[in-house]
């Protein structure tokens, strides 16, 4: 595998050179659920703002949600800032050595710990991350669903069997890369495999069954639906609110809406006054209130892990009388802000209220 990784592996990945341990961390934070393609143009922006750990833990979080917008489960921006915060009062600056120390830090879990262990610092600590699972299920003749606890400590015990006395920083990247490029989830290229010779999926013919898939739900997927209220100034600001730490969107600035409610069939959309259309606090009153004289904007359905969000916009043009003159500068008010177009991009926001923005009349 590691002559397989001389020739054909990936040793151009910007968060190779250099491997500091920073860099590493970061990409293995970005590289959850995310593919190469998507996170490398991220990573170029996010080490050009924050080249160290010392520049993000001093960043506010306003920031960094901003640079991470558009790779999704932002969770792992919360906890990438976190995390950093933490380091610099702990750690003096710097990511601890030790597997066991990065796995007590925010947003770090055993397998992220084990890859900038075995990357930054050569150590022999294995790594399971999606495509690295994949392959060795298959390798191992592994027949339960990998998601499965017993299956899980199976695996573990598969990776930690075949790690090499050296040459860590190069296995780990390797039995990523096979897995990304060779082993694939669909149509694996096996003749182009360097470990195919004794691959019990491979010999069994069992390569497109194997992993296997997660368990049926009994339930179909929840649609969910809600409103949200676009109130636009007349020098064409915006207002937006800052979301909750914990829950959808946490921490990101969004529109006014209503709680998200489930709805059968899907697609059902409460007209104003219905019974699910109402906002359930104070701060969201005053703006269902306004949308009865506004105007509704093309529904968007966006797909989320566990159920799809079917959101109906209102526009209100807003001309409040506590409105600033000056069409660049930004009016705060408790609950939320105006916040002028030029200025939008600078604020960490939903990609499905980007899209309902990117539809606004004129």
């Amino acid at each position: 595998m590691l002559a397989w990784h001389a020739r054909h592996g990936r040793h151009d990945l910007p968060w190779q050179q250099p491997r500091t341990p920073y860099r590493v961390w970061l990409s293995e934070v970005m590289l959850q659920q995310t593919t190469v393609a998507a996170v490398i143009p991220y990573f170029h922006r996010f080490v050009a703002r924050f080249p160290d750990l010392a520049s993000l833990a001093a960043a506010e979080l306003d920031e960094v949600l901003g640079l991470w917008q558009g790779l999704g489960y932002y969770a792992r921006a919360r906890n990438l800032h976190a995390c950093a915060r933490r380091v610099q009062a702990e750690h003096g600056g710097e990511l601890p050595a030790s597997r066991e120390q990065l796995q007590a830090l925010p947003g770090i879990g055993r397998s992220t710990a084990a890859a900038i262990c075995a990357q930054a610092h050569g150590q022999r600590e294995a790594i399971l991350d999606a495509n690295v699972r994949r392959l060795l299920a298959r390798h191992s003749g592994e027949r339960e669903w990998p998601g499965a606890s017993a299956a899980q400590k199976r695996l573990w015990a598969q990776a930690e069997a075949r790690l090499p006395q050296a040459a860590l920083p190069d296995y780990t990247q390797g039995v990523m890369d096979l897995g990304a490029q060779v082993c694939k989830a669909r149509q694996p290229e096996c003749p182009a495999c360097p470990v195919r010779e004794d691959c019990a999926a491979l010999a069994q013919g069992l390569t497109a069954s194997i992993p296997a898939p997660a368990p049926k739900k009994s339930r179909p997927r929840p649609q969910r639906h809600c409103r949200m209220w676009v109130h636009r100034r007349a020098d064409g600001a915006i207002w937006l609110q800052r979301r909750p730490e914990q829950g959808l969107w946490g921490g990101l600035w969004s529109l006014p809406q209503s709680p998200p409610r489930d709805v059968s069939p899907p697609g059902d959309v409460p007209q104003p006054g219905e019974v699910g259309a109402a906002a359930s606090t104070p701060a969201e009153a005053a703006p269902e209130a306004a949308a009865d004289q506004g105007a509704p904007l093309p529904p968007l359905r966006h797909g989320f892990t566990h159920f799809d969000l079917e959101i109906q916009p209102w526009l209100v043009e807003d001309t409040p009388a506590d409105a600033v003159a000056e069409p660049a500068a930004v009016y705060t008010q408790a609950g939320g802000r105006w916040v002028a177009p030029a200025e939008l991009s600078d604020y960490g926001l939903p990609t499905a209220v980007r899209k309902i923005l990117a539809t606004l009349p004129a």
